[in-house]
């Protein structure tokens, strides 16, 4: 016990803070994990693809203007001036394009932009839900090993004493003291071991919200999980290869791969402008004596170019979009896969784990029985002290096993809605059911 001391001050200060339960947790991850508030900023910068990709449809205003000192010589038959006089010109251009293919390809592409940021936004909040539930599970199964780890201690230490009394007044050997001795100190190496692991998963749920995550509500005694819904697995097959965030994601990227071949193409065709100035020109005239002279120009005009030869620039990216688009192709149909095998995973996840479920809680029973039995054998003297400590051993395990699995399937189910894009807060409010906020106090 001395070296969990440590954790004691940890326990008294838990004693009195109310247990957070799954929702409560979520909710200060949304507000202070770093990375979910990189994901929200990038999807903040990713809305403005919209508006850029509009401004090559609209007019463009510009200001310009310049001044220049001229110090000049004039010679006009025998006579020299040397006018020193300042030149300033500005000028307002206002230009509209009528026809540039590439940039309503480019603003098509912009929208697709827009949608792919708001679901890889969508997929940062489904991997937060499922990275605070792994993480608030893990603490819960720590503690749950912790636990049945320090009463098959206990346990282990009540036949360590009993078989050395027994000794004492000559009704047992030496060996069984021996047997009940090791494994004694096998079971206080473990507790160190599982104390160590508690201290890890508490951290790595602290490092997500930002605080000292304090009590946790346990899973119910009595919480019934319900099978998937629903039951065929080829609907949840569907739903992944069409719905999952991943794909969604990739077909987006897919798209605009597919429009910037046509953004690259259109390097080639001719653009029409509508292009209108007015501005003002101040300077000298070069007669003798020198005049001031100031014009005034307005015009408007249609501006059209037609490119001819870049080098092979152009073509160039045309290739370059091509294969890209190749490429989006192949990550479309590996996410697909992907999203696929997730699906049946996380189905035969939940399926299997119902049923291990039902087994395990049968193997506690049987476990219990098992080692009730033992015990009065061993007293009666028709079992060695070896049986009862494998008996306890056992159902330490047995208990370990099915709260393991029970959080094991509860991940599952949250891994299969999150496998069709699917997984919301509601689905964490349905896991949270099925906690006890008193447990964890």
């Amino acid at each position: 016990m001395q070296a969990r001391s440590w954790l004691l001050p940890l326990v008294l200060a838990a004693t009195s803070v109310e247990a957070a339960d799954l929702l409560q947790v979520y909710r200060e991850a949304v507000e202070n994990d770093p990375a979910f508030a990189a994901a929200r900023a990038t999807s903040e910068a990713g809305q403005e693809k919209l508006p850029q990709g509009r401004a090559g449809l609209l007019p463009s205003l510009t200001l310009s203007g310049n001044t220049v000192w001229n110090d000049n010589e004039l010679k006009v038959a025998t006579t020299k001036v040397s006018p020193k006089y300042n030149s300033n010109t500005y000028t307002v251009t206002l230009s509209q394009p009528l026809f540039r293919w590439q940039n309503w390809v480019q603003y098509g592409q912009s929208k697709l932009q827009v949608a792919q940021s708001e679901a890889q936004f969508v997929q940062a909040r489904q991997d937060l839900i499922l990275r605070v539930a792994q993480a608030y599970f893990d603490v819960l199964f720590a503690e749950e090993n912790l636990r049945a780890l320090e009463a098959n201690k206990t346990a282990i230490a009540q036949q360590l004493e009993s078989a050395k009394k027994n000794f004492e007044v000559g009704t047992a050997t030496i060996t069984d003291t021996h047997e009940a001795q090791a494994r004694y100190d096998l079971a206080v190496a473990q507790e160190i071991a599982a104390a160590s692991d508690l201290e890890v998963k508490r951290r790595s749920l602290e490092a997500i919200i930002g605080r000292e995550p304090g009590p946790l509500a346990q899973v119910k005694a009595d919480a019934a999980l319900a099978p998937p819904r629903p039951a065929e697995m080829s609907k949840w097959v569907e739903a992944a290869e069409k719905d999952a965030i991943t794909v969604q994601i990739q077909q987006a990227n897919a798209e605009i791969a597919a429009l910037e071949v046509e953004r690259q193409r259109a390097g080639h065709y001719p653009t029409l402008d509508l292009v209108a100035n007015t501005g003002r020109t101040r300077s000298i005239t070069s007669g003798v004596p020198p005049a001031a002279l100031e014009t005034d120009f307005n015009n408007i005009g249609l501006q059209l170019n037609i490119p001819l030869f870049q080098g092979g620039l152009v073509a160039s990216r045309d290739r370059e979009a091509v294969a890209n688009r190749g490429a989006a192709q192949s990550n479309l149909e590996a996410a697909k896969r992907a999203a696929v095998l997730a699906a049946r995973q996380y189905y035969l996840g939940v399926v299997n784990g119902l049923a291990q479920l039902k087994a395990l809680a049968a193997a506690k029973i049987s476990s219990q029985s098992a080692l009730d039995s033992n015990k009065l054998g061993y007293e009666v003297g028709v079992r060695i002290n070896i049986d009862v400590l494998n008996a306890e051993t056992q159902l330490s395990q047995t208990r370990r096993d099915f709260a393991k699995a029970a959080l094991d399937t509860l991940m599952a189910q949250l891994r299969l809605k999150a496998a069709v894009g699917a997984l919301g807060e509601e689905d964490l409010q349905q896991a949270n059911a099925l906690l006890d906020p008193a447990s964890g106090k």
